[in-house]
């Protein structure tokens, strides 16, 4: 395996973000992730911004991370801010080199992605040519509304904005006939396989024990036939990185691994590495 495009991480602040990277083997720090990213050969991170939209919120190490600006279920952080005004801070991310695309978080907003709020990000995301990410499939706590971050959510937005492409986090587990058809049928749809493992992991007993799991995943890939739109990610800190690289390499065609694990998301978000 050569150099690898972690397409997907998270780097969150608070009382519980260091005890998380602690229970993967890891620490809560861009210093720790720096040293562990040259053991691994992982030569670049693209961060899913859960900071708000204050810009200083975002500054990251230019030779480690890019990052997607993030409308979270903490976007507004209190305060009370138009669709214009979002979309107008939106912008001044998209405007920054290190900003490779925004994120978006439908069924924690609990709204479709046709609503208003979304609007005027896709039409500034096809401005500058930088991909929507949406969060498809399970959500992390049970308040949040599945039928808003199903991928068959993403293919009505995707067919209606051709011009904007679009990434599905997470293959949309566990939907993944449906993901597989929407990234079949849209060619401005690609998709990134974090998110499907959490914790600590003994792949051998995994593989073992989630066989059919396994299959179905590897099956759907292989129907979707798109492997020049699916990337690598891990969605750090909830796994451990050598375990979760690991994990995709025996999921990929060894023939798809170099274009899964780098050349697609230095393409998709446009990282010039």
């Amino acid at each position: 395996m050569g150099t690898i495009i972690d397409a997907h991480l998270h780097l969150f602040t608070g009382p519980d973000a260091g005890e998380r990277a602690r229970q993967v083997g890891h620490e809560n720090s861009t210093a720790h992730l720096r040293q562990v990213y040259q053991e691994l050969g992982i030569l670049h991170g693209v961060i899913m911004g859960n900071g708000g939209l204050e810009l200083e919120a975002h500054d990251y190490p230019p030779d480690l991370f890019h990052y997607c600006v993030g409308l979270d279920s903490g976007l507004l952080g209190g305060v009370e801010l138009s669709v214009s005004e979002i979309a107008d801070r939106v912008e001044d991310h998209l405007r920054r080199e290190s900003c490779c695309g925004v994120k978006l978080y439908p069924g924690y907003h609990k709204l479709p992605l046709s609503a208003p709020l979304y609007q005027p990000v896709y039409e500034l995301a096809r401005h500058y040519d930088k991909p929507v990410a949406v969060h498809m499939g399970l959500t992390s706590f049970p308040q949040a509304h599945l039928k808003y971050c199903h991928p068959l959510a993403l293919d009505e937005i995707a067919a209606d904005h051709p011009s904007v492409r679009f990434v599905m986090c997470h293959f949309g587990s566990p939907f993944w006939e449906s993901a597989a058809a929407v990234l079949a049928k849209n060619p401005n749809v690609s998709a990134d396989l974090s998110g499907l493992l959490e914790g600590r992991t003994d792949l051998d007993v995994w593989f073992r024990e989630q066989a059919g799991y396994a299959d179905l995943l590897r099956t759907w890939l292989k129907a979707a036939g798109r492997w020049d739109q699916i990337l690598f990610g891990t969605d750090w800190p909830i796994v451990n990185l050598a375990e979760y690289i690991a994990f995709a390499d025996r999921l990929l065609p060894e023939a798809r691994r170099d274009a899964v694990f780098f050349d697609n998301a230095n393409r998709v978000y446009g990282l010039g590495l």
